[in-house]
């Protein structure tokens, strides 16, 4: 079979769900027996948004790789079950710097660099990547709406696709808006009318159209869609507002996507096999809201809920799996001090201190896991997280008042946390984080290895400083235990306290939200919200 593409814009206004549809289309599609992945193209310089702030970008996904990317190959890898590499994340930072370093080598012989053909060339390259791989059906999300002046050259580059490619072998869905005007009870459909033109102007006709609305889309509105915008009337698709997320698969299916995908492409497998994807959706509506419980997690990105993304997809992960309605609630560290604690974390079942970079708020982190600590609160440490676990308790229970990360002191006697020596010779020659997929060995009899019922596990690391281990011995003594380190030994990865001290008080290295999915999730959140339920009944 010829290599499939389906590209996916977006119009009128950004924060539609394009990643949402190409995840379920993705999902779809695999329940037909098709190997898929998807790729999303970003428009902005960056050559990533591994340097961008949170409130830019939300939260960094990592791949097995190590390629910091965008948010949303997240909800590709929790929709699709596949993990992803470094050529599912391509920003045009990326690609002008690869043509800039072509021009300085000699690869284009002298001629003048332009955007047609080099940076569309480019572009193509990092599509076609998938040719000559087991993969079937590559589905490319383009960032950003249509007409965003810097995304003009992707829009190029994939009508170029169209045309190189059999027209059986390509298609084009355009998700879009339409609006509800309240006061004359009326959906508008000039908004999408207006984006499809912009598109056509731009040479290229959508073959699909996915309609966000908040009202079920009329037979009227649809007729108008179709004769306006030249697709057929059942390439309309209604997106509407789902009561779960992971329910959207299921609607959109409901709605004709997949068919009409398979439609275009003559797609030979066109009965799918939902039945896993329908029984876990059912599962997560029988859950009893009567049951909540209550997840804190203290960060200082809080005003922006994509910055912990998969955190909190991974807490309702854990929610399906221990049947409980998981409320989550955000809470600034900024705002927690010694004096303030047990206020802003009165009536939380859970706590999670998530990865995050930099001083601030890093105290009022601290005086929460000493409260979770003391008070015996089911508690996730995640990346600095567990770094200010090791601080805290170094400080708290070896009495080395002035412990601290050398990210934040450089004057401190006991940098529980620092850059290993090895570290620092890597750094002079540009490589600054531990990226990516690492193995890591679990100690017996420990509660890392009870979560994770393996001897071995990979998970996916993004940070800088690592646990110091001058001070293993003295804090293992104290009670808190290394009970997942690298093969060798010498990176710790996991630290916990024995359950007979505190019921579940374990934080790790690496973000073990990266690998949650809704049907398997991450072990550490499934423990958590467990402990968490069992203290919310003994409360009540």
């Amino acid at each position: 079979m010829n290599t499939k593409y389906v590209f996916i814009t977006g119009g009128v206004v950004s924060g539609l769900g394009k990643g949402i549809t190409a995840a379920s289309l993705g999902r779809l599609l695999k329940n037909r027996g098709y190997k898929v992945t998807i790729q999303k193209f970003d428009p902005y310089l960056n050559i990533d948004p591994g340097t961008m702030n949170p409130y830019e970008h939300g939260e960094v996904f990592v791949t097995d790789d190590g390629a910091e990317t965008d948010l949303d190959l997240g909800h590709y890898e929790r929709f699709i079950n596949e993990s992803l590499t470094k050529n599912s994340s391509v920003t045009m930072g990326q690609i002008y710097s690869n043509v800039l370093e072509k021009e300085r080598k000699g690869e284009y012989l002298g001629k003048t660099v332009q955007v047609i053909p080099h940076i569309t060339n480019e572009i193509k390259e990092r599509i076609y990547e998938f040719e000559n791989t087991d993969t079937e059906i590559v589905i490319t999300e383009i960032g950003g709406t249509v007409g965003d002046i810097e995304g003009l050259s992707i829009i190029e580059a994939i009508r170029q696709v169209g045309l190189e490619k059999n027209p059986k072998d390509v298609i084009y869905i355009h998700v879009t808006l339409l609006p509800y005007i309240f006061g004359s009870n009326e959906i508008k459909s000039k908004p999408t009318q207006h984006s499809v033109k912009e598109l056509q102007s731009l040479g290229i006709k959508p073959d699909i159209l996915v309609c966000r609305t908040e009202q079920d889309i009329p037979e009227n509105i649809r007729e108008k869609l179709s004769l306006f915008c030249n697709v057929r009337k059942t390439s309309v698709i209604q997106n509407k507002t789902a009561d779960c997320l992971y329910a959207i698969p299921l609607m959109l299916e409901k709605e004709g996507l997949a068919r009409e995908v398979c439609n275009h492409l003559k797609l030979e497998n066109y009965v799918p096999d939902n039945k896993k994807w329908e029984e876990m959706i059912k599962q997560i509506r029988e859950i009893d809201k009567n049951s909540e419980i209550t997840i804190g997690i203290i960060g200082k990105y809080i005003k922006l809920e994509d910055a912990y993304i998969s955190v909190i997809e991974s807490i309702r992960h854990a929610g399906f799996a221990n049947n409980v309605n998981v409320k989550v609630k955000l809470i600034d560290s900024e705002t927690i001090t010694e004096e303030t604690v047990s206020e802003k974390l009165e009536n939380i079942d859970g706590i999670i201190v998530p990865g995050g970079f930099g001083e601030r708020g890093i105290e009022g982190k601290i005086s929460t896991i000493k409260y979770a600590r003391e008070n015996k609160i089911p508690f996730l440490g995640i990346c600095l997280g567990m770094q200010m676990a090791v601080v805290e308790f170094a400080r708290d229970v070896l009495n080395l008042k002035d412990a601290n990360s050398s990210e934040f002191s450089k004057t401190t006697k006991n940098p529980v946390i620092h850059i290993m020596e090895e570290q620092k010779e890597v750094r002079k020659k540009g490589g600054t984080m531990r990226l990516g997929s690492w193995e890591c060995r679990l100690k017996q009899g420990t509660l890392a290895k009870k979560l994770y019922n393996s001897e071995t596990i990979k998970e996916r690391h993004r940070h800088r400083y690592e646990y110091n281990n001058e001070y293993k011995q003295d804090l293992e003594k104290a009670g808190l235990i290394c009970s997942g380190t690298s093969p060798d030994g010498k990176l710790v990865e996991i630290v916990e306290l024995d359950t007979k001290i505190h019921p579940y008080f374990i934080a790790s290295q690496f973000h073990p939200e990266l690998k949650s999915r809704p049907n398997k999730p991450s072990p550490l959140f499934v423990g958590l919200v467990q402990h968490a339920k069992i203290k919310s009944k003994k409360n009540k």
